[in-house]
């Protein structure tokens, strides 16, 4: 390898984890308005499962994957940001029209990029940026949690349902978390969460037993098929945010509002990009980290040429949290 290159994750076409490849190519030159970053960490998201097995649209090929990064800039041609100033890129084409997080370096347009300061493990930033994105848009955008309410989170051990409820609990709200497994249990009790409910399809049974009225927030992560469930899980005027399809479903076949929809619960969504996680935001909670006051939901922190692995596990949906490959 020269100086004029990199190791990166290429995806040919859409097939199994074996058809991610590392191969050597060129260090992109970014131009006015782009940020060339040496990436240090990132986290594996479903969208690249999905653009893996041929889900994705709008996806050309051959194509390094990732629609998040977490590094330091090694270039920035307009000045926004400084050469060694850590930052986190996500969303905005990543890994879909342009190449990606998965690689030594990612070239990513400036509107795409937020910078931090932290001295926490590379491993843990990595698992940062889209999930907190994600956690953090779903509870103030897509279901404007109030402080002290309660939410019923479908999908409870995925990241960014873990991280959702440690966001939830600082807003000082009950939790109720769902997983589809006993032995996860565990790992959600440790988050605070106050209710795990096991998934067996009457996910809305279990939550009016404890709040007879319904839950006041809820997110869906799993999908279309347990979309109905959870809106019959939620109260009168309560929010049900759409924002995550585990289940690699997400439309609703002959969808008729009225049949579909119970009265007077309001349903939302919620999928947003790097301009919708502040800048604060990503230092406050890093931060909180840093002091013990919060947790990154972490499953297990790979190496870059372990990258098949890594795909695996997350095809296999048996983590508990994010799964983050190190460069």
């Amino acid at each position: 390898m020269t100086d004029n290159t990199m190791q990166a994750i290429v995806l040919d076409a859409p097939g199994p984890v074996e058809a991610l490849t590392i191969r050597e190519l060129p260090i992109p030159t970014p131009q006015n308005g782009w940020v060339l970053i040496r990436v240090k960490a990132f986290g594996l998201n479903r969208s690249e499962l999905h653009t893996r097995l041929g889900l994705a649209d709008g996806v050309t090929f051959p194509r390094v994957l990732g629609i998040e990064a977490t590094g330091v800039v090694a270039e920035c041609p307009g000045g926004e940001f400084s050469a060694g100033q850590q930052v986190v890129a996500m969303m905005g084409g990543m890994g879909r029209t342009f190449d990606g997080g998965y690689g030594e370096y990612t070239c990513v347009p400036v509107s795409q990029v937020i910078a931090f300061q932290s001295e926490l493990d590379w491993g843990v930033l990595g698992a940062v940026p889209e999930m907190l994105q994600t956690s953090h848009g779903s509870l103030s955008v897509g279901m404007n949690a109030q402080r002290g309410q309660s939410i019923l989170i479908r999908g409870g051990t995925s990241s960014v349902g873990m991280c959702t409820a440690i966001l939830a609990k600082q807003r000082d709200m009950t939790v109720l978390s769902t997983t589809r497994s006993a032995g996860k249990a565990a790992a959600l009790t440790a988050l605070g969460v106050d209710h795990v409910l096991i998934d067996d399809g009457d996910v809305a049974g279990q939550v009016r037993e404890i709040l007879s009225g319904g839950v006041d927030t809820a997110l869906e992560l799993v999908g279309t098929p347990t979309l109905p469930d959870t809106l019959q899980a939620t109260r009168v005027h309560g929010v049900v945010c759409f924002a995550g399809m585990l289940s690699n479903e997400w439309t609703v076949k002959d969808f008729y509002p009225i049949g579909y929809i119970p009265h007077g619960v309001r349903l939302t969504s919620y999928a947003g990009d790097a301009g919708d996680l502040p800048a604060g935001v990503l230092q406050d909670f890093l931060e909180a980290v840093a002091a013990g006051d919060a947790t990154v939901p972490i499953d297990h922190v790979y190496g870059f040429d372990q990258i098949v692995q890594a795909h695996a596990a997350m095809e296999a949906g048996r983590t508990k949290g994010k799964l983050v490959v190190t460069t």
